[in-house]
């Protein structure tokens, strides 16, 4: 059965044509026209991907993509205003794994979705491969449970998270270049330097909890990034 997709928009103009987009290419389409009522459709079904508006009635995509990360590791894609580079960071940083300026068009919003999926098609699989349990310093991640282990407290991470820290807890000490990890993460060719890989190793490190004077991921200058042994 094909992937069930929710998407949520207070827009009825925007969620007609994602529906229209999305079940043309043969995708099961849930909607909601504000958060509380997306947030209400994922506890009680079951979905593949959602597609969540930032600017929302009642519950905004930041508040909605908080409260999903909390127990649920579902791809989300973000939708933001044209060269709102704030809305794209800020919703990276929650735990989002994409996102679609709008205005959009058809072939785009088909293309992200089906390498969001795969991306995470992939790293379920790697969860089934490989050594269930990576171990570097006092952190440990579970592949079987696609969880991070620190101090015996469980930190769950999104499929992106999840892929570079495995990425980096298999080799602690390599030197990845932004090339290495953004194709270990996304599946997809490094074409430009942009803000992703900044934000989602940000978000790591906030996680590792590097804030209280512990340092895991080092920044080598004009390199890339190494997980200190």
């Amino acid at each position: 059965m094909k992937e069930h997709i929710l998407i949520a928009d207070d827009e009825k103009e925007i969620l007609s044509l994602l529906r229209l987009y999305l079940e043309n290419a043969g995708y099961r389409v849930s909607e909601a026209l504000d958060g509380e009522a997306a947030y209400s459709l994922i506890q009680n079904e079951e979905f593949d991907l959602a597609i969540l508006d930032i600017m929302m009635p009642k519950l905004n995509g930041y508040a909605l993509i908080r409260r999903i990360r909390e127990h649920n590791n579902l791809p989300i894609i973000i939708l933001s205003a044209k060269n709102e580079t704030t809305d794209k960071i800020m919703g990276l940083g929650l735990g989002a794994d994409d996102y679609i300026a709008k205005p959009f068009e058809g072939l785009e919003v088909i293309a992200r979705v089906e390498a969001c999926l795969r991306r995470f098609s992939r790293a379920k699989a790697d969860i089934s491969s490989g050594p269930s349990i990576l171990t570097v310093r006092d952190l440990s991640l579970d592949t079987d449970a696609c969880v991070l282990i620190k101090d015996g407290i469980s930190i769950e991470l999104t499929s992106i998270e999840y892929r570079i820290l495995k990425l980096f807890m298999e080799s602690p000490g390599r030197v990845f270049t932004k090339k290495q990890i953004y194709e270990a993460a996304w599946g997809e060719d490094y074409v430009v330097d942009d803000n992703n890989i900044m934000v989602y190793i940000s978000k790591i490190r906030e996680k590792l909890g590097e804030r209280s004077g512990t340092s895991y991921i080092r920044t080598i200058r004009g390199l890339g990034y190494k997980l200190l042994p």
